[in-house]
């Protein structure tokens, strides 16, 4: 929000007349030194979000010439896709001179400060899927920040770079039905990211398209517990039992076949297991994942090159792309002589 009537972004003069404190005592509050009371510093959040005030680096950055610094502002940590999108990114930025600061908000309190305090730290921010919300990035968009957002809906004034889900995720689950696998289940909560909401949308498209009603997801996070106890939830049902589970990554659905397979049901034989990502590990389980293959290193290293032209100024409008994926055929899916290894 700008300050005042003037459509300007807010400064640190108007954070200190909002909250009826004086420029030293907000600024210590901002910058974190020196002691302030609590009363004082709530008074200070609460003007400078009500203002989305910024303390823009960009400015600084280019007055003294110092290199670019990029905020990647991450969900989490855990899992290897983010540690393939944290290399394309690095790689990238390393190579062109830039510096890379990483906020996670799992598990923080007040990720909305964090990231404040993050943007008066460097010079435009990348956010990945639902690390912050909606009003927090409007808020940094209108105070000014260039902001790239990765896997994400397009936000008007922003870059977004995305991986193409829906189209795959039909394709996926067409496969499937054309090799007699109708009581499918998806595996995964579509409300915790859109690029899970697109391959959910893409799943029940398929169904639609054979006159068949799409079931309900089982709403789990992605993660390899949530693949173990869904798999041993199926294994205690007596009826109705899917016969092909379509996971929304590959983290789960690598549980989940460990976990039927060492109760003794056959994978692909008794139900197929298919995943999302391709990661290392789907190529060297037995039977090998059938999984949808995302370019994640390249995700990030598009997100790094989007952010570094609205820095530097060599482009002004906004971009939206996305990335192609590809259907990668194994065992776990029931392959058959004349299959292709991978589909496009």
């Amino acid at each position: 929000m700008a300050s005042g009537t003037t459509g300007r972004p807010a400064t640190i003069y108007d954070v200190a007349a909002r909250a009826k404190l004086s420029i030293a005592t907000v600024s210590r509050v901002l910058q974190g030194t020196g002691p302030v009371s609590e009363k004082a510093r709530a008074r200070v959040d609460q003007a400078a979000q009500e203002l989305n005030y910024v303390p823009l680096r960009a400015a600084r950055s280019l007055a003294v010439q110092r290199h670019e610094a990029h905020g990647l502002v991450l969900p989490d940590l855990a899992g290897p896709f983010y540690g393939d999108l944290l290399m394309g990114y690095e790689r990238w930025a390393g190579e062109h001179g830039q510096s890379v600061v990483i906020t996670v908000t799992h598990g923080n309190p007040d990720p909305r400060r964090s990231v404040r305090d993050l943007a008066g730290r460097v010079d435009g921010i990348v956010v990945h899927g639902n690390a912050l919300d909606l009003a927090t990035i409007q808020g940094l968009r209108k105070a000014g920040v260039p902001l790239v957002l990765i896997a994400h809906p397009p936000i008007t004034g922003c870059d977004s770079v995305r991986s193409e889900s829906s189209a795959s995720a039909e394709q996926l689950t067409t496969r499937l039905l054309d090799h007699g696998r109708t009581n499918l289940l998806f595996v995964g909560d579509p409300a915790s990211s859109y690029d899970v909401s697109e391959r959910y949308a893409g799943f029940g498209k398929a169904l639609e398209r054979r006159g068949l009603e799409v079931p309900k997801p089982e709403r789990v996070p992605l993660t390899e517990d949530a693949g173990v106890e869904v798999a041993q939830q199926m294994l205690k049902a007596t009826k109705n039992r899917p016969d092909g589970l379509v996971c929304a990554n590959d983290e789960l659905a690598l549980a989940a076949l460990a976990t039927l397979r060492a109760a003794g049901v056959g994978v692909p034989g008794d139900i197929v297991v298919t995943g999302w990502d391709d990661v290392m590990a789907a190529r060297y389980v037995s039977p090998g994942l059938t999984t949808v293959r995302q370019p994640m290193a390249e995700l990030g290293r598009m997100a790094a090159q989007r952010l570094h032209e609205r820095v530097s100024g060599d482009r002004s409008r906004a971009r939206n792309d996305v990335l192609a994926t590809q259907l990668v055929l194994r065992d776990s899916c029931g392959t058959k002589p004349g299959d292709a290894e991978v589909t496009e």
